[in-house]
């Protein structure tokens, strides 16, 4: 079977999310990126997710983690806490 050589509005939409995160292949990042230059209302909803996870990320950037967690979430993967703290 060969390879598609456009995407349709459903299958960018599928894919949205991990074409926001760079996780597709390359030949899919083409795709999706071709498909959005000619349909606008993919790239509106692309727009809009973008806009979204920015500001989320902006809104992160300023909480601060209490003190300790990143010792504690270290400790949890490597396998040394297996109860939550109270």
């Amino acid at each position: 079977m060969s390879a598609p050589d456009r995407y349709t509005c459903d299958e960018v939409f599928r894919r949205l999310d991990l074409y926001l995160d760079r996780t597709l292949s390359p030949e899919e990042l083409r795709l999706v990126q071709e498909h959005l230059e000619t349909c606008a209302a993919c790239a509106g909803e692309y727009r809009f997710e973008e806009n979204v996870i920015a500001e989320v990320r902006r809104k992160v950037a300023r909480i601060e983690a209490p003190a300790g967690l990143m010792e504690r979430i270290a400790a949890r993967l490597a396998g040394g806490g297996d109860e939550p703290e109270t």
